[in-house]
């Protein structure tokens, strides 16, 4: 009888143990977003993006960036990069890259990135545009 009543006792608490554990974050409630759209063409030009929690529209800080491009996709020229690295970013929450622009035009920014605690891997791409 006692073993029988810590089962229901269990049982009974279980959806109180779900409701107090916090939400988790899905992966899709982050995004990157570009923090100037259009830049002078040149050399060591630095593209600076924020990373945001989409249900709170906080910086993110510490995300690991493990894979980065620039390329000319929006003209119809994915073949056509340019040397990306990372640089010193301005804020918390905040990625920096020191890229050429070699062409006016639009570009594309792709990143992949992990977010700490967090499973899944976040791909952003990211429209800019080089200016004459």
């Amino acid at each position: 009888m006692g073993i029988t009543r810590t089962l229901r006792a269990l049982v009974a608490a279980l959806p109180l143990a779900a409701v107090a554990l916090p939400a988790r974050a899905a992966i899709n409630d982050y995004e990157f977003q570009l923090t100037q759209n259009e830049f002078k063409q040149g050399d060591g030009v630095v593209v600076t993006v924020r990373l945001i929690d989409k249900r709170s529209g906080k910086p993110v800080p510490d995300a690991v960036i493990f894979a980065k491009r620039i390329d000319m996709e929006p003209e119809g020229m994915a073949a056509m990069t340019s040397p990306i690295e990372a640089a010193p970013a301005p804020a918390m929450g905040s990625y920096s890259f020191r890229t050429n622009l070699t062409m006016e035009g639009g570009w594309r920014l792709s990143l992949g990135a992990k977010i700490q605690g967090e499973t899944g891997t976040l791909d952003s791409k990211l429209i800019l545009k080089a200016l004459p």
